[in-house]
């Protein structure tokens, strides 16, 4: 492991892919991996990209690091594909959507089963991150499953989140509803080429004016108006509406010149920082609840679990009860 590791560390691609490999496939190697390597973490952007299905997420992904290459950046890019429900099983098709950049020695493209994990993305992605982070990919790309409204947590693991959306995806007001919003750091409208693209470039303008989804930030936070007086109004982002056409890579420049902007902001005004020990708490949480529920599945018998579940079913006890029965099992031994 130790040479892997050194080999990693050098950058070298096939041991980035072996050790990923590893990482997704054991959570005891994922730790080794990840505790040998922190110390020479924390210099990659992480740009998360979300949206929903065919708003052509892939095909601006794929735009985006060509111009992100042309500008001298080393390219990790994570995409994460939704498994099945039932076998398990994933596509993994972004690899196929992203061949323009196959034979680039500048780019590392990693295809991730979502596993069943909720919010987009794969419970193995912080531990990829930091692998490619610490192999020297200076800008990693995100890309979390179509799923809508589920694909919050991309926020809590990038320095900076692209939402994705396009002409004739649906009710504008499903936006709202989905909360999905409230996360971007720079609103793309895709295919702007397509029919009314203006007005969905007008409505999602209408709805950061509106608020408080809108373009006011301190320290990762939404602020609503009254509170940028009290708070340094220099700090706070002023979110983006930008229009792109992949295909042609039509706006894409533009996009990463924002992308980049939004970088500096971070850093000037202490947000990255901040979004960092955010990202770092999260990933604590995630890993304490991984742990408790593990040391549940193994204190507990099969069948005091069991006979818990029947009685739960029968309705002689509740589902509370049943809980606070099957912790005080763990506790004790």
């Amino acid at each position: 492991m130790n040479e892997l590791l050194q080999k990693v560390l050098a950058g070298q691609p096939r041991a980035v892919a072996r050790l990923l490999t590893l990482v997704e496939n054991s959570e005891v190697e994922a730790q080794t991996a990840v505790s040998h390597l922190y110390p020479h973490t924390g210099n990659a952007h992480i740009i998360g990209i979300t949206g929903p299905p065919g708003a052509g997420k892939s095909s601006l992904v794929t735009a985006l690091a060509k111009t992100l290459r042309r500008q001298g950046s080393r390219l990790g890019i994570i995409a994460v594909d939704p498994s099945s429900p039932f076998t398990g099983g994933a596509l993994l098709g972004d690899r196929v959507r992203m061949r323009d950049l196959a034979g680039d020695r500048g780019v590392f493209i990693r295809s991730m089963a979502s596993r069943g994990s909720l919010g987009g993305l794969a419970r193995a992605t912080s531990a990829a991150i930091q692998v490619l982070d610490a192999a020297g990919y200076d800008k990693i790309l995100l890309e979390t499953v179509g799923a809508g409204q589920a694909e919050v947590d991309v926020a809590s693991a990038a320095h900076t989140t692209l939402v994705i959306e396009a002409p004739g995806m649906g009710d504008d007001v499903q936006s709202i509803k989905a909360g999905i919003l409230e996360i971007a750091d720079i609103l793309v409208v895709n295919k702007a080429d397509k029919p009314g693209a203006d007005h969905t470039v007008k409505s999602l303008e209408m709805m950061l004016h509106l608020g408080p989804l809108g373009g006011t930030r301190h320290h990762g936070r939404v602020l609503a108006a009254p509170q940028m007086v009290a708070e340094k109004a220099k700090d706070a982002w002023q979110i983006p509406v930008l229009r792109t056409v992949a295909i042609t890579e039509e706006g894409v420049e533009r996009l990463a010149e924002q992308v980049e902007a939004h970088r500096a902001h971070l850093v000037t005004t202490g947000q990255w920082l901040a979004r960092e020990r955010a990202r770092s708490e999260r990933e604590v949480e995630r890993l304490l609840q991984d742990r408790l529920l593990v040391r549940l599945q193994t204190a507990v018998l099969p069948t005091e679990r069991e006979v818990l579940l029947t009685a739960v079913a029968q309705r002689q006890i509740d589902p509370y009860t049943a809980a606070d029965q099957l912790m005080a099992l763990v506790l004790k031994r």
